[in-house]
């Protein structure tokens, strides 16, 4: 598969986004809720909205990271 580079940060938060927000929301949901039967439909409805939250954050917050480790003088 060929993508042009300038995708590249965009398709690493994706997929970043895509499975930590799926990882951690299953495992928070079966601890909340434990896994009856609502937990399919309470586990889609919190991931998709943790994979918004985490796709931007993914997205936007590595910028201004990189720039505060640049800063900082590792020994």
């Amino acid at each position: 598969m060929r993508i042009k580079a300038r995708y590249k940060q965009l398709i690493f938060a994706f997929l970043m986004a895509f499975s930590i927000s799926m990882f951690i929301s299953f495992v928070l949901v079966s601890i909340n809720i434990g896994y009856g039967s609502t937990f399919l439909k309470t586990w889609l409805i919190t991931w998709s909205r943790a994979f918004i939250c985490a796709f931007f954050a993914a997205y936007f917050f590595p910028r201004y990271i990189q720039k505060v480790m640049a800063k900082i003088e590792f020994v």
